[in-house]
């Protein structure tokens, strides 16, 4: 059964290929496309395919000059075939499991077909096959520790993704964590989305207020979108705001950062630096010497935490009393 679907597969991709007279292409050609897409075939197998097909189809072949060119007739009637090909299978599999939650609703709604027309495709061929076999061969890989992401409302979900795309004002009933009841927020600006390890976070203003804030999108219990127009903040950009530290949780102004690194633990900062700025130099002992300005986070405090005693902080001081403390009672919790 799977030979059978796939050779209609084939064929559909094959007559998407035919241009209406007065072109046409020839079979080498034919075949080097479908290879392209995934289809292993040989110029015989698509010559007696065009052969059967035109005596379904108003196909017509060029036979003045070699090579031969097939074509749709001229004044063959409109035809448009409803399948993939298995790379744009497996492209709107990928976009549906990565991308979901960076797309508007009403694209994913558009896409519904499509994602499931994709699964068909793919579902109707065996796993020896290149574009499906690839789903099996890449993955992504979080930073930290993965973990599962908490429950999201897809409805509330739904809501402040249609009033971000609109620019439209938002009523959020937002629970903080210990919080023991929801907070009504009555006029929520939105300004963007950020997904961040599993979380969604909205990145917002509040009724009047210029500051900037961000709300992890699974805390909200319900959310309605308003007639009213957001406001929008001057000069805001949302790729500055995440650089400026703002997602791993400010502890204040940006600092330079000087610490040294074990040669193991250091290493991959000369192919992924922590800055612009940053240099990197190897010390007579064989250790890496970091100097990098960098924001001010507690995801700094956890990121060089955990590098253990492959690193030592020397600047700024505070930072360096803080790593101090952190390992004394690390050492006394194990002691």
């Amino acid at each position: 059964m799977a030979t059978n679907q796939l050779s209609l597969l084939r064929q559909w991709n094959m007559l998407r290929l035919l241009p209406r007279t007065p072109g046409k292409i020839a079979v080498r050609e034919l075949c080097d496309r479908l290879r392209d897409m995934d289809f292993q075939v040989t110029e015989r197998t698509i010559q007696r395919d065009l052969i059967e097909l035109a005596t379904v189809f108003p196909l017509t072949v060029d036979d003045r000059n070699k090579p031969f060119g097939w074509s749709w007739q001229k004044d063959a009637a409109s035809f448009d075939l409803p399948g993939l090909s298995l790379p744009e299978a497996l492209t709107l599999t990928l976009v549906e499991q990565h991308l979901g939650n960076h797309l508007p609703p009403n694209t994913i709604a558009a896409l519904q077909p499509y994602f499931q027309s994709a699964a068909r495709a793919l579902s109707s061929v065996n796993g020896a096959t290149l574009s499906k076999a690839w789903l099996n061969k890449v993955r992504s890989i979080p930073p930290a520790q993965p973990l599962l992401p908490p429950s999201l409302d897809l409805e509330c979900q739904q809501t402040v993704y249609l009033a971000l795309l609109h620019d439209r004002q938002l009523t959020l009933h937002y629970k903080k964590r210990d919080a023991p009841a929801a907070t009504v927020y009555a006029a929520v600006h939105p300004l963007g989305i950020v997904e961040r390890c599993g979380l969604i976070y909205l990145v917002c203003m509040f009724a009047d207020y210029d500051d900037v804030r961000t709300i992890a999108l699974h805390r909200v219990q319900k959310a309605e979108m308003r007639y009213d127009d957001a406001r929008k903040k001057s000069g805001f950009n949302l790729d500055a705001y995440i650089a400026s530290g703002q997602f791993g949780v400010i502890a204040g102004a940006p600092i330079t950062l000087r610490a040294t690194f074990s040669r193991v633990a250091g290493e991959h900062l000369f192919e992924t630096p922590l800055s612009s700025d940053q240099m990197l130099s190897a010390t007579t002992d064989g250790r890496l010497q970091l100097v990098a300005s960098v924001p001010n986070t507690r995801s700094l405090v956890w990121w060089l935490l955990g590098f253990g005693d492959g690193v030592e902080v020397q600047e700024p001081a505070e930072l360096r009393a803080e790593m101090a403390s952190i390992a004394t009672k690390m050492a006394a919790a194990y002691a």
